[in-house]
């Protein structure tokens, strides 16, 4: 039989545990907070402005005219000029645009012969950007139209790196990121505060440790998690889903230990800052959501409005994806990428740093 009393009374007291805690309150307020703005304002598949190449081989007004044709269409940003085409390949494999149009010489000719005006040469390897480039293949275009035989203005298309627009070849590499932020951040995020509930701490503050010392050694062995975890995600991508591996191993294991090395000493961080093992896990929540919705693995970075570009500029889950694709799909290396990967590791020793400073040894 419940006594509606004493039911009142152990609710009472749970509310009022929760006002004091101030984390988990925030967490019920916050969670549907980030959630609601992360999809209704930042997340957005109808791509815009992305950012493209261009290669005019023909200087003439009428691919002056083409080029002011596909600008207007507001789905392409002409970022880039290039001279020739071996150029505008390697900027299609260092990452630099997403896209180079390509006008030939003999343009006015094609006009007359109504055959394609010129060429999309397009980085497959996001399915998303791929598609919203496909439709630029065709473009009511009055003023070059009148001058065809067999209408409208027409450009072939070049897929680079996944030319049959297979999702998973997009998804596995980002996968990496998804995966080695959510274990590499839960596993230290509660390693100081795991020490402190169970006691050790008492031991620690006893031994001529110092606080990055133990920052350090707290994350050396899940280094060795982590790269497993590559292997199994790439491996099994590689047998099962048929996905190419088209730069170098010793590449991808370089890109790799940057990343982790940045996870590791943001949980580092996060575990100083929580007073429960709870409380850490909580704060990790903070860091997952943004990851995976902003840091392009999901949707393009190009679709999301400039104040979560930003945000999304300083997660090390972002610039961890344009490398893993960059190296694993685009065959590109890590000296290509090198503003990504500069990026990483200032993160992580920065982030190390502030870990150690907070940490005290202490029992406080």
């Amino acid at each position: 039989m419940i006594r509606w009393l004493r039911l009142w009374a152990i609710t009472q007291k749970e509310l009022r545990q929760l006002a004091r805690d101030r984390l988990t309150f925030g967490m019920v307020v916050m969670i549907p907070l980030i959630q609601l703005l992360l999809f209704g304002y930042a997340i957005n598949t109808d791509v815009r402005h992305i950012p493209v190449g261009l290669l005019d081989m023909s200087r003439t007004a009428d691919a002056r005219l083409l080029v002011e044709a596909v600008k207007a269409t507001q789905v392409v940003s002409i970022a880039r000029h290039y001279e020739g085409v071996d150029q505008a390949e390697s900027a299609l494999t260092r990452g630099e645009v997403r896209a180079v149009l390509v006008l030939p010489a003999d343009l006015p000719r094609r006009l007359g012969e109504g055959r394609p005006v010129g060429q999309w040469l397009v980085d497959g390897s996001d399915t998303l950007i791929a598609s919203a480039l496909l439709g630029l293949r065709s473009m009511p275009l009055t003023e070059l139209d009148a001058r065809l035989t067999q209408p409208p203005v027409s450009l072939e298309t070049v897929l680079y790196f996944n030319p049959s627009r297979r999702s998973a070849i997009n998804i596995v590499p980002g996968l990496l990121g998804v995966i080695l932020t959510m274990t590499m951040i839960m596993f230290t995020s509660a390693a100081i505060v795991r020490e402190r509930e169970r006691g050790n701490l008492e031991l620690l503050i006893t031994t001529p440790v110092t606080a990055l010392e133990l920052m350090l050694g707290k994350i050396l062995p899940y280094i060795g998690v982590g790269l497993v975890q590559v292997a199994i995600i790439l491996g099994l991508g590689h047998l099962i889903f048929a996905v190419p591996i088209n730069g170098a191993l010793s590449q991808v294991l370089l890109a790799t230990l940057l990343f982790i090395a940045a996870s590791l000493t943001l949980g580092l961080l996060i575990s100083t800052l929580a007073q429960t093992q709870l409380q850490a896990m909580q704060m990790t929540v903070f860091v997952l959501l943004p990851s995976i919705l902003l840091s392009g693995f999901m949707f393009p970075y190009e679709g999301m409005p400039v104040p979560a570009q930003w945000v999304a500029e300083l997660l090390p889950a972002t610039h961890f994806m344009r490398i893993i694709r960059g190296i694993v799909l685009r065959g590109g290396e890590l000296a290509s990428l090198w503003q990504d990967a500069l990026w990483l590791g200032g993160f992580a020793a920065i982030v190390l740093l502030l870990a150690a400073h907070r940490f005290k040894k202490s029992l406080d």
